[in-house]
């Protein structure tokens, strides 16, 4: 335990800190870690002076490099975790994006089986691993081998699986959660299909605004986002510590 003044800091689990004042929970910090084995650290406070206590007492004990994400909107916030040490290691944009009655393609798309989904999802996993890597991927992303298939929808050429797209219901809108093509079947179109299917697919059952995080850097994303009338209406910065 730390301590000044009134204002102490406490670790609670291995992975929680609370801040407290008088025995009363001012403020909390957790770690935890994403898919991808990266931990990110979360911080909440409901006094200003909380936040640096639980960062000076919390940041020694955890591994580097530490990462976390904020709404680039909470200015303030940004400069407590830039005062921590961290700095902006990349952006995403929150989009919106109108559904719409799938367009015309040759590229068939369909609902999926279990087992080869699976594998198209293990293929495509080793191909990001090889080049860009999983840390570029939305933070969101689940674990490896965790499929579901009523959330997915995926694109064939002569009967194998090339590609898919994972939609989940997040709040109150449904959310693409990632578009993934094999990378020898990239370029033919198979992207654009998977996306008009699940916004056509979307605005049959009534549902008129989807949304979805692209990685700033992603220029192929934005491209393809853009072409269906995506609309940026926010965005995130991922913030890291090393």
């Amino acid at each position: 335990m730390t301590t000044l003044d009134s204002l102490c800091v406490a670790r609670v689990s291995r992975s929680c800190w609370h801040a407290l004042d008088d025995d009363r929970v001012i403020g909390r910090g957790e770690v935890s870690r994403r898919p991808d084995g990266r931990p990110f650290l979360s911080i909440d406070v409901w006094r200003d002076d909380a936040f640096a206590r639980l960062a000076e007492a919390m940041l020694p004990a955890l591994p580097r490099p530490l990462y976390t994400m904020v709404d680039e909107r909470e200015a303030g916030l940004t400069s407590h975790w830039r005062a921590a040490g961290f700095s902006v290691r990349r952006r995403e944009w929150d989009c919106l994006i109108p559904t719409g009655p799938a367009e015309p393609s040759d590229v068939p798309v369909i609902s999926p089986e279990e087992e080869p989904l699976s594998e198209l999802d293990r293929v495509i996993r080793e191909e990001v691993e090889a080049t860009v890597g999983w840390q570029e991927m939305p933070a969101e992303l689940v674990g490896p081998g965790v499929v579901d298939p009523s959330k997915y929808a995926v694109a064939t050429n002569s009967g194998r699986y090339v590609g898919l797209i994972r939609v989940t219901q997040v709040q109150r809108l449904p959310r693409i959660g990632l578009i993934a093509v094999r990378a020898d079947e990239r370029r033919r179109g198979v992207a654009r299909a998977l996306l008009g299917h699940a916004l056509g697919s979307l605005h049959e059952r009534g549902i008129e605004t989807a949304s979805a995080e692209l990685n700033e850097s992603n220029a192929a994303a934005l491209a393809l986002f853009d072409g269906f009338g995506a609309r940026r209406v926010g965005s995130n910065l991922e913030l890291v510590l090393r």
